[in-house]
């Protein structure tokens, strides 16, 4: 294996940094974008989210995602958010959702620091992660034709903080201890915005069930 492509804990992340921040510029222009998108092909545009996010998990194993993949997702995404940002403004207004997303930024970036300078071998939480989240998938199943109190929306989001908090000390605590490839990363910028934008949605959940 040529190891001069392997990204090592003590070696440079440029790479991964500069992808990182071009796939969010791209979701970005998608969030734009989003308010142009007619409410009827919002469905379409979900399955569209869902069925590339597949394509890349399966593919990962063959190293087949490549930018494009990557790219077309994030736009698609941050297009498929603008309808529920829209919502959490008309409930808690603009002031909370931004209070909400720099609370997300503040805590993402804290445990994704100490997840990386930490000598602690994370990947335990792996399991119990994916256990968690079945658990609150069901949950919000359950919620879907069982009205849950505030109280219960308020578990409900504070168990998918807690969650999301654990996968992204998991997923960059695992890339600081056993480094990555270039092949991976288009799919590494997807774990990670994945984790961050799950761990803002349910900042934003938490918030909204105080003012039911």
């Amino acid at each position: 294996m040529n190891h001069s492509t392997v990204y090592r804990p003590h070696s440079p992340v440029a790479k991964l940094a500069v992808s990182f921040l071009a796939a969010l510029a791209v979701a970005t222009a998608g969030l734009y974008a989003g308010q142009w998108v007619p409410v009827g092909m919002y469905l379409p545009l979900y399955a569209l989210e869902l069925i590339l996010l597949l394509v890349m998990i399966f593919a990962r194993s063959k190293k087949a995602v490549g930018y494009p993949l990557m790219f077309a997702f994030m736009f698609v995404s941050g297009a498929t958010l603008y309808p529920l940002i829209g919502y959490y403004i008309s409930v808690i207004g603009a002031s909370a959702v931004f209070k909400a997303f720099a609370l997300a930024v503040v805590s993402f970036s804290g445990v994704a620091i100490y997840a990386a300078r930490t000598k602690e071998d994370f990947s335990f939480l792996g399991g119990f992660l994916m256990l968690g989240a079945f658990a609150l998938l069901g949950l919000l199943i359950i919620q879907w034709f069982i009205p849950f109190s505030s109280v219960g929306q308020m578990g409900i989001a504070a168990l998918g903080i807690l969650i999301f908090l654990g996968f992204t000390i998991y997923d960059i605590n695992r890339l600081a201890r056993y480094g990555f490839t270039e092949a991976d990363i288009p799919m590494i910028v997807v774990n990670i915005y994945l984790d961050f934008i799950n761990l803002f949605v349910y900042i934003l959940r938490f918030f909204a069930s105080d003012e039911d």
